[in-house]
């Protein structure tokens, strides 16, 4: 940056940063070689000798806080969230990946499997499978809990491969039958001469009976391959799903993913026209630049998308190019994604999520007061 004499310097507005200051705390650049500014400025007094106090204030934070959905549906969701601290940001990916309750299969009972798939192996990947049931309406269980309506969900799988089929037959996880009663296998017991067998599950009535099952059965994502059978190979078991978080085992984590990346910026720091413009668009892979006609033949680039941005420095690689095109990160701008595996809709996941986070910073208030 060249030196100006301090005679020089434009007058500032009262409680304002210099311009490089500003960019210092607000923007990560990210140079040829490697990014700089990447630390965040937290100290109150970090500008104490220019006469401004940098404490974070509430009402700041309020007004300057924003949530902007640019893209929603069943499976996935992006959004920017505006005006708040990466720890924050990844604080919602952890609590979304690690925190939040599903219903996952946790218990296998394995009647007859003679398929080439090793039972351990085939209870792991019907553990994987995503059950779309609003966790909201179960318990959990503990070790010392009976298996019932409101903290189990059994399943039943039985799928037979004739022999005189000849061919192989394919088991999906749409083969899963929900059994609203509970289970059918009865427990071995001394005494058979009780009346009603007991088996692996105490329900004292049917899941359909209740209110929130009557019309919305319980199902898990149709489609997923869960083995191949040769002819005379059978597979025959129960599939007992509960409640759980991610950080005890992934089956239960919400999430296929959750992550973020801070919104990128893409200045031009010169006029780039003709030759140089065109050669400036063909080095973007992701296409962030365009060229605008101005008129007289003359043809000037433009960045036309810099959320596309993906830092991969190509615009700047050559020597020369940095001192025309200026890559940053806005340090409190994040461009969040999520993912559901179908339990929930990710709008919702999210909401879950901020209700955690509130529920840890009260605990927090209390233990200090």
């Amino acid at each position: 940056m060249p030196k100006v004499p301090l005679w020089d310097l434009p007058e500032l507005p009262q409680n304002q940063l210099p311009l490089h200051l500003q960019l210092q705390k607000t923007r990560v650049s990210c140079n040829n070689d490697a990014p700089t500014n990447t630390e965040n400025v937290t100290y109150s007094g970090a500008y104490a000798a220019l006469g401004i106090d940098n404490s974070l204030r509430l009402d700041e934070f309020r007004n300057n806080f924003k949530v902007k959905v640019i893209k929603l549906n069943e499976e996935d969701m992006e959004f920017d969230l505006i005006g708040i601290d990466a720890s924050i940001a990844n604080a919602f990916r952890r609590i979304l990946i690690s925190e939040l309750p599903t219903m996952a299969i946790e218990k296998v009972l394995v009647a007859n499997s003679s398929s080439v798939v090793q039972d351990e192996v085939l209870a792991h990947r019907l553990g994987l499978i995503p059950i779309k049931v609003d966790p909201r309406l179960f318990d959990y269980m503990s070790e010392n809990d009976v298996p019932n309506e409101k903290n189990s969900i059994v399943f039943k799988l039985h799928v037979k491969c004739e022999r005189k089929s000849g061919e192989r037959l394919t088991v999906y996880s749409h083969d899963l039958e929900w059994l609203p009663s509970g289970s059918e296998y009865v427990l071995p017991t001394e005494n058979s001469s009780e009346s009603k067998p007991k088996t692996y599950t105490s329900f004292t009535s049917s899941q359909v009976s209740l209110p929130e099952f009557e019309n919305n059965p319980i199902t898990v994502t149709p489609g997923i391959i869960i083995s191949k059978l040769a002819p005379g190979q059978e597979i025959e078991l129960e599939a007992h799903a509960v409640k759980g978080v991610g950080k005890t085992h992934a089956k239960w984590s919400p999430v296929a993913t959750a992550w973020y990346r801070m919104l990128p910026e893409v200045v031009l720091l010169q006029d780039i026209e003709d030759d140089d413009a065109q050669k400036l668009v063909n080095k973007c892979p992701v296409n962030v630049f365009d060229i605008e006609d101005m008129g007289k033949g003359v043809k000037r680039a433009t960045v036309a998308r810099p959320r596309a941005c993906t830092l991969c420095r190509e615009c700047i690689r050559e020597p020369g190019w940095e001192e025309k095109v200026a890559l940053r990160r806005v340090k409190d701008h994040f461009i969040f994604t999520i993912e559901s595996t179908g339990a929930l809709p990710p709008e919702v996941l999210f909401t879950e999520a901020v209700k955690i986070l509130e529920d840890k910073c009260e605990s927090v208030i209390t233990e200090l007061s």
